[in-house]
């Protein structure tokens, strides 16, 4: 059990989280961005939507070539390695951000909390939920080795 362990939290997880460092810098400065200053706020479940969205997509493009190169060190080229982790990003973020909404909307429902600071921390549940399902998903399907 702990020799399972160890290879699955090796050096290649902890460089997947000093990328997440990166990415999260990146991705939380649009989302959040767009959400609170940009007033996406006030567009309700839309809003949350697309400024979590847009967090994934700038994020992604981030994530994929230091992931690629420096994470996995993916050596393959072409086509298949994009739409494996374009793949991999959108199914993880649908989930993620699927199910923190009902389930933040059940824990935080009672709290009389503002719609914008329910939705902030709706994002920080999903941007968690997603960091898990993404490291799975891009090691072992879409930087997976041959």
């Amino acid at each position: 059990m702990m020799d399972k362990l160890r290879k699955l939290f090796d050096p290649t997880f902890f460089r997947f989280l000093a990328v997440g460092v990166v990415n999260t810098l990146v991705g939380y400065g649009v989302m959040f961005g767009l959400y609170n200053l940009a007033g996406l706020h006030a567009w309700g479940e839309a809003g949350y939507w697309i400024s979590s969205a847009a967090n994934y997509l700038v994020g992604s493009v981030v994530s994929f070539f230091l992931n690629k190169h420096f994470t996995f060190r993916n050596q393959e080229k072409g086509a298949g390695v994009v739409l494996r982790f374009v793949v991999n990003i959108s199914v993880c973020w649908l989930l993620a951000y699927g199910l923190a909404q009902p389930a933040m909307g059940w824990l935080l429902g009672g709290l009389n909390l503002s719609q914008q600071l329910q939705g902030n921390l709706t994002m920080l549940a999903g941007s968690g939920l997603f960091v898990i399902l993404n490291y799975f998903g891009q090691r072992f399907f879409a930087f997976r080795t041959k």
